[in-house]
């Protein structure tokens, strides 16, 4: 579980934000275009959107206009599943693709565990980190990180070795063993 202060949003997936030049005489209806973007808001979400769009298609927020802003929520939130994730970032020395596998129960989540661990093992910001796809990994034999794969064990348990037996006694005649 990621520790938040009050400040930071949790991410948000827009599937679901679709724009698109402005009608001219001379193309009266033109190309839409469809990005999915994480973010904490549709605020952001928008400027995502235009940042990409820029790079991307050549058309800016002055000249294009957002038809529509969806946000897309998860089908089965309870279940674990696996995700790999495709992206691009800037470092200090250059820029690096990069792919990444992830434990957890929604996209959203897997996106918010890519940039804690992103920050933290890269010194990677926000802003720096491009993300190009993020799949979930439907059969075990697509995993390919072995800090996942040694999750999908069958019959896997946690060892508890240090477990301190309560009593119903608060004075006990022997020193209780912790270790089985």
């Amino acid at each position: 579980m990621l520790c938040r202060n009050d400040f930071v949003e949790s991410l948000r997936h827009y599937d679901v934000v679709i724009g698109r030049h402005l009608p001219t005489e001379t193309d009266p209806t033109p190309k839409l275009y469809r990005l999915q973007i994480f973010a904490p808001n549709s605020v952001v979400a928008k400027s995502r959107y235009w940042y990409f769009m820029k790079q991307l298609r050549k058309v800016k927020k002055s000249t294009g206009e957002i038809v529509s802003v969806k946000f897309i929520s998860e089908k089965r939130p309870t279940k674990v599943k696996n995700f790999g994730i495709w992206i691009r970032y800037d470092s200090r020395s250059g820029t690096h693709n990069m792919y990444k596998e992830y434990r957890e129960l929604s996209r959203t989540s897997a996106v918010e565990s890519l940039y804690q661990d992103m920050a933290a093992r890269h010194r990677a910001r926000f802003r720096s980190i491009h993300i190009l796809k993020v799949v979930e990994l439907e059969k075990s034999d697509d995993v390919k990180r072995q800090y996942i794969k040694q999750l999908l064990t069958p019959g896997l348990k946690f060892p508890l070795p240090h477990r301190v037996i309560k009593s119903k006694q608060i004075f006990s005649p022997n020193r209780p063993s912790t270790f089985y």
